[in-house]
């Protein structure tokens, strides 16, 4: 589907994270983990960049999709719009989505590799599922980790949530993991991760490192789902 819509909301995620949220079209429908492309002028010229929904299908009132603010031209151009003003929109795509059929789940994201597994937790959360989900998130530092606070909530509100954040670049009073996910991190905090059917996203680099860390695992390939994220 193609639309044309105006910005309704633009939240600050962390410094150099933005999400933008417009009112759903009516007939719009899509899954958690889905994505859209997102429309605008850049230079004088229509330009198109897919975007992951970071809102959830139960959010019926509108759509969401989050930005890291990289500084290359379509970014800035993006960071720059403003409440009411319009950009076009088409989707959804992709087949990297969850809607309850797998029992045990395993999310691993880095940086703004988030959004699809922001969508998941907020769908199984709202929809109060008894999937079991374990979330690992990558950043750098406490400040980088986008919907912190959501997850969080989201926790309280559902006990078969579990989210571990792991920094590269932890200050002396983090508390939580550090490094990038690994072998360790996975098995210590996954259990049962033999079970598990896992999605990642993240950049090229992090999506193979985990797709390897896995086959080490004996994680078999249609236990693994993927989505690679580079900046533009």
């Amino acid at each position: 589907m193609k639309f044309e819509v105006a910005i309704t909301d633009i939240i600050t995620r962390t410094s150099d994270v933005k999400s933008f949220r417009f009112n759903r079209p009516p007939g719009l429908e899509y899954k958690a983990g889905q994505y859209i492309f997102i429309k605008l002028i850049v230079n004088g010229n229509m330009e198109s960049k897919p975007f992951t929904i970071s809102s959830s299908p139960t959010e019926k009132d509108h759509i969401e999709f989050t930005k890291k603010l990289t500084g290359h031209d379509f970014s800035n151009v993006l960071n720059s719009i403003k409440i009411g003003e319009l950009v076009g929109i088409e989707g959804p795509y992709g087949k990297m989505t969850f809607e309850g059929e797998h029992e045990r789940i395993a999310l691993l994201c880095g940086g703004i590799g988030i959004t699809p597994m922001i969508s998941i937790c907020k769908y199984c959360t709202d929809k109060h599922l008894n999937n079991k989900i374990t979330l690992v998130s990558s950043n750098k530092t406490e400040k980088d980790i986008i919907f912190k606070d959501e997850l969080e909530l989201m926790q309280q509100q559902n006990d078969h949530l579990k989210v571990i954040h792991t920094l590269t670049r932890p200050t002396d009073e983090w508390e939580g993991c550090s490094g990038r996910i690994c072998e360790e991190i996975i098995v210590n905090e996954i259990s049962d991760h033999k079970d598990c059917i896992f999605y990642i996203c993240g950049s090229p680099l992090m999506v193979a490192s985990m797709v390897s860390i896995l086959h080490d695992l004996m994680i078999p390939d249609e236990q693994i789902n993927m989505e690679n994220f580079t900046g533009y």
